[in-house]
């Protein structure tokens, strides 16, 4: 696995269908690799992303973490990976727009962490027998 550090100073800007999407990098440290699965308190929001889980603060690091992680030019893989997502091929830049609109929206990330809890709600249930 190959990842590519940027300082912590750099904003990447990119126009969307005339919309300037500010990418900046949210004020938190990243975690060691082994703690980045673990739900830390405050850590309300879940990369949905195909098998990553990582949680963060706000759904505004959700949508960094994926756009550069899942969406970065050398790692996107033409089409959105998100659970429950229709995988369509996208352009990188109309997947940008489409991971902040649908998946990275506070209501989005919560309803999917709803969806994520009711999968999993069979292994979590005291058995009653």
């Amino acid at each position: 696995l190959f990842l590519q550090s940027t300082p912590a100073t750099s904003i990447s800007t990119v126009q969307v269908q005339g919309q300037q999407i500010n990418l900046q990098p949210p004020s938190y440290t990243a975690a060691s690799q082994h703690a980045e699965q673990m739900k830390k308190p405050g850590q309300n929001f879940m990369c949905l992303w195909q098998s990553c889980k990582k949680w963060f603060q706000t759904p505004s690091q959700v949508f960094y973490h994926a756009a550069t992680e899942h969406g970065g030019k050398d790692v996107y893989p033409g089409q959105c990976l998100w659970e429950g997502c229709e995988p369509f091929q996208r352009q990188r830049f109309s997947f940008i727009t489409h991971l902040q609109d649908k998946h990275c929206s506070r209501d989005a990330l919560l309803a999917g962490l709803k969806q994520d809890e009711h999968g999993q709600a069979g292994n979590q249930k005291p058995s009653n027998k």
